[in-house]
This record gives C-alpha cells, structure tokens and sequence, in this order.
C-alpha cells in the first residue's frame, strides 16, 4: 500500500512464511517456500526456505533469489537491515536437527557486495541478534557465555569472538531486547515479568531508567539515527496498549494515543501479582485479575491460562475480549511456568526436554494455590492452553482430572510420539526432544496428551479446537485427542470439538475471532454455572 494516498498496489507475494520484511532501497526482503506440489507431503511443503529481493513495483516472478541452501533443507533464512540500509544480515537457524541458536553473515548491500560474509559461521544453541550498524562494525545482542543476553560490539573485520567487545554485559534479569535511536542505546529487561526500561550511550555508559506507567509490558524503544524522540507501547490486564512519545533530551515520556473502549473503566478491576510454590520447590510467579471487591470464599468461577514453552515470555497483556468474562465476575489467571523466557534461559530449559514435566508441575501448582487461597475451588475452575498451551492443559487434564471443571485446549500439540512428522513439527525438537531419542520418547510418551487418556475415567468438561488450514499444528492432533477423549470419558461433562473452516493456526479474521471466542465462553459459562448478567 502506498501511505500516501492508501492506494493498494498490484504486487502480491504467494508461500511466505517464516518471514519478515527487511526494506532496502524500492523494495525489500523476504522468506517464502516454493508453491507446494499436488500431492505432497505435509512435512516437504516446509523445505527448502529461500529469501528474495521484491521490487515494489515488478511482478514477483522477477524476484532476486537472495540465498538458499540445497543442502540443508529445513533450515530457516530470514534477512533484516541496518536502519541506515547499509547492511543486510541473513540469520540462518536449524531447529530441524535440535540446535536452538542461529548463525549470522552480512553483506554490504550498498556497496553491491553479493557475497555473504560471515559473523558467526556455525549453528549452535546460541542465539545472536543484530541490533544495528556503528560504522562498519556491529552490536549484537546474544546469549552466548550469558543466558540473561548482553549486547556486544562486533568487528566484521576481526570477528573472533575474543575480540568482541562488551557493551551491555549481562544482568541478573534477563534482556528482552534493544535498539538504538538519536545515538543512543535503549535496552528493556524482565524484573518479575515486568518491563523495566534503559537509556545507554553507544559505548554502554547507562544513562536513565524510563519510568513505565506501572507493571505491565512495554516495547518499541528504537527509531532512526537523527530522531529526536521515539514512540513505545504499554500494556497491562487492565491497561489498554498505549502510545507514548519519549523525548531523548528532556528524558520525559508523553502519554500519545490508546484505543477507546465504550464502557471500559479499569478502575473497577485489580491486578495483583503472587508467587507459589511448585512441586520441586521452585519459586513461580502468577497474575490475578478480577473486579475490585472480590470475596474470597472459594466460589468465585475463574480461568487459569499458560503456555510455559519455546522461551516465549507470557507478559502482562490486554484484551477487549477478556473483558466479557472480567465483566461476569471471572477471575483470570495467568501464569509463568518454566519452559518460558520469564527469567532467561535457564528457567526456558529447566522447561524442556526430559524436564517437560516441571512446566505441568508449575501449573497444577497454581490452580492449587487458586484453590488453597479460596479464589475458587475445582468445581468452579477452568483452564486455557493455545498450541504448546494446549499441550499444557491436555496433560494435566490427564494428569489431575480431578483439579478442573473446564479444559479449553486450542490447537494443540498432542501426539508427542509423532510431532515432528508434520509440517512445523520437526522445528520443535529442541524444545520438546526428539521421539527418536530413546530416553527423550520415555519422557514424551509419559505426558503425550493422547497416549495417556485413561478408558473410564471421568475427565473435565473439554471443548478443543483447531481449523482446516492449520499447518503450523496439523488439526489431526485433535481430532485424535478429541476421539480418544470422547471414547474414553466415563462422567457425564461434555466433551467436544470445534473445527473451524478457512482458518489457521488462529483467527483469521476478526469475526472468526469474535465468534470463536463466543462458543469457548459459552461453554465455560454453562459448564461452571455462570449465568451472564447481561
């Protein structure tokens, strides 16, 4: 689209995923896969990841073919630029073979320079990130020799890392992520899973801290090199995502913008946050929402949420949706097992693999605390997982039955003997260990949602859902969680599935949306008794 004048153009890019936009010049960069042949198979439509070059303008047959690999054929290629467009860096990753860490090359784009040069030649577990260009050398943003991440000064010309120079050394809390804009260096980390925001000179020298409206997550700290100010978002449970203009001299922020939501007044709800202990002893942090004036007396109907995986943060965050059951005095609950990125690496891999069974651990632990703090009681309990989350709430579904009322279990990874057979599967193997790996299938055949559904037992009301065009996570996950589960439920709480049709790995529209969430909180209101007031 043109900005301008709004005009949509005529250019249209077919089998992108796993891409991003890296604008250089009239055009940019992006990922996409060959279009995919009549008759094969789910998993092969993933091979062979390629980056173009797209002229605005030029019809896409003309694309520049930017790189690919004929050898490797599930490694992932993706291309960003330097904000002055000098430099384009192609980060290649291979999950396919367990590595969870990319290598990193680059190329003087301006100068014309086609060949790819390397920064870090090898794929380890490392992670590494340009954040952007100082002259000809680099800052990079990774974790390797600091699971928490720092940011260092790289040498394209010396680029052994024992030349590396330091930046941002790392920190007790973990890094979310840096930019720089003005000349300087903004850095945001996670204290308890809330954004704490920095200002840096370009040497590392730590200037001001930004003061956030309060708890929540915030993101956006970068622009371009003259800017004067940036623009960065806020957000909490009941903090609608607003704009704020940071002005770089003054060090003031300025609230900007934040959408209008007709008969929202945060001032009726409260957010707190508590600790709990799990199984192991280990220390786990959960946020509560609810309408102010809450009586804890162990009726109140409430949604426990998690995902506790692929080190993805599960942050403070707001949704107009959620409000419907705020409004109908449910309590939420979302909490931040292992597995995620909420304390760096080392809580991501106490997480995964053979300790997969500590993020379930974490989580019946917090409806336990729900429970033993009289937020509410099993009867009166539901709990939601999307995709990895939906791993999460079928496992211990099977696991403590008797914990929940309510399963929400969208598009979930629930044959864990077969995963890595289907599309994206095999990319998740360094999360979830490989079923080739004999000790790695003992510990995913132990809680694989489907394997251990028990005939006669009596299971949680459970509603699943997943959609014809999910590639990510192939619906078959469902539909045989979803027969096994109905074959098996000896009780009398329902147990069904919902298929959506012309639809993915999510909504793919608003209405879809609108009208998903219309049948999952249906089904949690009719099935913990809750009668909408209006």
């Amino acid at each position: 689209m043109e900005v301008a004048s709004k005009k949509p153009l005529a250019d249209v890019l077919k089998w992108v995923k796993f891409s991003g936009i890296a604008w250089q010049g009239d055009g940019f960069y992006y990922s996409r896969y060959d279009a995919p042949a009549a008759g094969k198979e789910m998993s092969a439509a993933n091979d062979f990841h390629r980056v173009y070059y797209h002229k605005v303008g030029t019809p896409p047959e003309q694309d520049e073919l930017v790189y690919e690999d004929k050898a490797n054929p599930r490694r992932f290629h993706r291309v960003s630029t330097t904000e002055d467009e000098r430099f384009a860096i192609l980060y290649v990753s291979d999950q396919s073979k367990g590595k969870k860490g990319n290598a990193l090359f680059f190329r003087d784009a301006k100068g014309g320079d086609k060949t790819w040069k390397p920064l870090v030649a090898e794929i380890t577990d490392d992670d590494y990130g340009v954040v952007d260009n100082v002259g000809d050398k680099f800052l990079v943003q990774t974790n390797r020799n600091a699971p928490n991440q720092k940011v260092v000064l790289v040498d394209p010309k010396s680029a052994e890392e024992k030349s590396w120079k330091e930046v941002i050394p790392e920190k007790p809390e973990p890094l979310e992520g840096a930019g720089t804009a003005g000349g300087k260096l903004f850095a945001t980390y996670l204290r308890d899973v809330a954004t704490r925001a920095y200002v840096y000179d370009m040497k590392g020298k730590l200037e001001n801290e930004i003061v956030l409206p309060g708890l929540g997550a915030a993101g956006g700290f970068g622009g371009n090199h003259d800017d004067k100010s940036i623009f960065y978002t806020f957000t909490s449970f009941t903090y609608p995502p607003s704009v704020y203009s940071y002005d770089i001299a003054t060090r003031k922020s300025t609230f900007f913008r934040a959408p209008e939501i007709p008969g929202f007044s945060a001032s009726e709800f409260e957010t707190r946050q508590v600790f709990y202990k799990s199984k192991d002893g280990t220390r786990v942090p959960m946020f509560i929402t609810h309408k102010k004036g809450l009586k804890l007396d162990g009726t109140n109907p409430t949604l426990l949420y998690g995902y506790g995986g692929f080190n993805a943060t599960t942050s403070p965050s707001f949704s107009a949706l959620r409000l419907a059951l705020l409004e109908q005095g449910v309590v939420y609950a979302s909490a931040n097992m292992r597995g995620g990125g909420e304390y760096g690496e080392k809580w991501h891999e106490a997480g995964t693999r053979l300790k997969k069974q500590n993020v379930f651990d974490d989580f019946i632990a917090a409806a336990e605390y729900l429970v033993r703090e009289k937020y509410t009681s099993p009867q009166r309990l539901a709990i939601h997982g999307v995709s990895n989350g939906g791993l999460l709430v079928g496992a211990v579904a099977n696991q403590r039955p008797d914990l929940f009322k309510v399963v929400i279990q969208q598009a979930g990874v629930m044959d864990m003997l077969r995963f890595s057979k289907f599309t994206a599967g095999p990319f998740w193997i360094p999360d979830y260990g490989s079923p080739e790996n004999e000790a790695e299938f003992k510990a995913l055949r132990a809680y694989s949602p489907v394997h251990n559904i028990r005939e006669g037992a009596k299971y949680p009301a459970t509603l699943i859902t997943t959609a014809d065009h999910d590639d990510r996570v192939v619906p078959a996950h469902s539909f045989k969680y979803a027969a096994a589960l109905q074959r098996a439920q000896a009780g009398d709480n329902p147990v069904l599935i919902r298929i959506d049709t012309k639809s993915g790995h999510g909504a793919s529209s608003t209405t879809k949306a609108i009208e998903q969430a219309a049948d999952i909180y249906s089904f949690i209101f009719y099935n913990l008794g809750v009668t909408p007031k209006y």
